[in-house]
């Protein structure tokens, strides 16, 4: 997986208008992530998926809100697949099983609150 961190990156976009879409460049045969905001609290960053890439069966110690940005992506949680798609949204729930998938590649928004 690949980091774009620039210097300042969590507060580059501060009270400026922008594109979440527009923090992460999708990568040939990559995962592409840009912490937008990282604190003791809670993470937001945005992820590139390109095609057929994907994260293996984890769990997290926290929910995690997961809106997709651009295209489509398949989201196990539990032994459960779905397919949320541009505009749409899933949690995937603290200590529960979940993996992501590019079947196409997909750009996701991905909220984790640390409390």
């Amino acid at each position: 997986m690949t980091t774009e961190k620039k210097p300042g990156a969590a507060e580059a976009h501060a009270s400026q208008v922008f594109h979440l879409r527009d923090s992460v460049s999708y990568q040939e045969g990559s995962i592409v992530s840009r912490e937008i905001v990282g604190k003791k609290t809670g993470t937001v960053t945005v992820f590139a998926f390109y095609e057929g890439q994907g994260l293996s069966e984890h769990t997290a110690p926290f929910d995690a809100l997961v809106y997709i940005l651009d295209g489509e992506a398949e989201i196990h949680i539990s032994g459960k697949t779905y397919n949320p798609k541009e505009g749409e949204t899933i949690i995937m729930p603290a200590n529960e099983p979940h993996a992501l998938k590019a079947i196409k590649r997909f750009k996701m928004l991905l909220i984790m609150i640390r409390s």
